[in-house]
């Protein structure tokens, strides 16, 4: 028997994280106490290890939550800048701070998005709009009474008048 473990990918400080129910996750700081429960509205993909659902852009009814375990800075980052045969070298480090979250759970509200039946049939039926537009295309226009521009005399002709 298999286990079907559930997951989900949540957006959450402009990056998507793949998340799984007992996760421990680094994501961008919150404004939340450690401790506190917290939930992610914007999922934008849920499934298990038989089916998924895609979002479009975000799944309906599905959250996932969570509790804040810490707050806490990333390891430190060196930003070098130099410019060649200038003497000019300057080094900064930058420290990013992140919040780690438990995931608890993960839930949706069971309804799997399906098209509805109306335009099921209208993608499936070859004799709909498409096929009109196809035939108005390969249509060919007739000819305009235009008439062509004169040619100009190459450099070296003699202009008569």
């Amino acid at each position: 028997m298999k286990i079907r473990k559930m997951f989900a990918v949540i957006k959450t400080g402009g990056k998507q994280y793949k998340v799984f129910e007992e996760d421990v996750v680094r994501i961008e700081k919150l404004d939340a106490k450690t401790g506190s429960k917290i939930a992610f509205d914007n999922v934008l993909m849920v499934g298990d290890s038989t089916s998924s659902t895609i979002g479009t852009p975000l799944v309906e009814g599905a959250s996932v939550a969570g509790t804040v375990m810490e707050q806490g800075r990333d390891g430190k980052i060196l930003v070098f800048k130099r410019k060649r045969r200038q003497g000019y070298r300057r080094l900064k480090g930058h420290r990013q701070h992140v919040t780690l979250v438990k995931i608890t759970s993960i839930t949706t509200n069971d309804k799997k998005a399906s098209p509805s039946k109306g335009k099921a049939a209208a993608k499936d039926k070859p004799g709909g709009k498409v096929a009109d537009k196809k035939k108005k295309s390969t249509t060919k226009k007739t000819s305009t009474n235009k008439k062509s521009a004169a040619k100009k005399p190459d450099s070296g002709d003699v202009v008569k008048e």
